[in-house]
């Protein structure tokens, strides 16, 4: 498996390269592959199936200079703090281990390094539902995922100080969907590694998830390909950088 060092970029050029490691893998032109990625500047991605006006504050996103795009994965909208989180992704053909056939074992099985990397920073830390990984009982990290001809996409967030001031600002979660949570506010909710008494800057979260990631499968430090770099661009054109996908209804 192919391990991809930290690319820090605009959230379009993220989208578009998770995308294009898939597509090559699915031609058979690349290998299984994880990366490490910041957003920057801070941004919102949003779940292929949801609506931007119903889940952003996009008046206070634009007020804030925070771009909106969205994913060819599903689940819910999320904020990328440039300042305080690590996304990670994995692109692997769903031969690569039998659990990957089932869509929670799946899920649990690529997001793993992340429990462990909380665990060693002290936390009790455990998946919860199909796709969220909590630290303490509240939120630290969610994952989504699509599939295609047999290649899984899965990528997620690891929040080691993320603002939930502006996170909660520029997200719209519905009373209901609290109400079902048996919550009142989003900050009962997530938390983050600083607010769990835990400190650590961008490099030292980059630094333990790779070290987790591989010990947990069979990396080898590698670089995207000319290919992924040309598919980038063509995505980029087909899809992230235009307001009809991002904006679409």
């Amino acid at each position: 498996m192919r391990f991809i060092p930290l690319i820090v970029s605009r959230p379009e050029i993220q989208m578009a390269i998770d995308e294009a490691i898939m597509r090559a893998r699915m031609e058979g032109k690349v290998e299984d592959t994880v990366r490490l990625y910041v957003f920057k500047p801070s941004s919102i991605t949003i779940g292929r199936f949801q609506s931007v006006e119903h889940d952003v504050d996009l008046e206070r996103a634009e007020e804030l200079g925070i771009p909106v795009v969205r994913r060819i994965t599903g689940g819910g909208s999320v904020f990328h703090d440039e300042y305080g989180e690590v996304t990670y992704s994995v692109v692997v053909g769903e031969e690569l281990h039998p659990e990957l056939k089932d869509i929670h074992k799946s899920y649990r099985l690529l997001a793993s390094p992340l429990v462990e990397a909380l665990r060693e920073l002290g936390l009790k830390a455990e998946f919860s539902g199909l796709n969220d990984i909590v630290a303490n009982g509240r939120k630290i990290s969610g994952s989504a995922q699509t599939r295609r001809k047999g290649v899984i996409l899965q990528h997620g967030t690891f929040m080691y100080r993320t603002r939930l001031d502006i996170l909660s600002s520029v997200l719209k979660v519905s009373k209901e969907k609290l109400k079902d949570k048996g919550i009142g506010s989003i900050w009962e909710r997530v938390t983050t590694l600083e607010r769990e008494g835990v400190t650590i800057t961008m490099m030292e979260a980059y630094d333990l998830l790779r070290r987790k990631f591989f010990e947990e499968f069979p990396l080898e430090e590698g670089e995207l390909t000319d290919y992924e770099l040309s598919l980038v661009e063509k995505i980029l054109e087909e899809r992230y950088a235009r307001d009809e996908w991002n904006r679409m209804k």
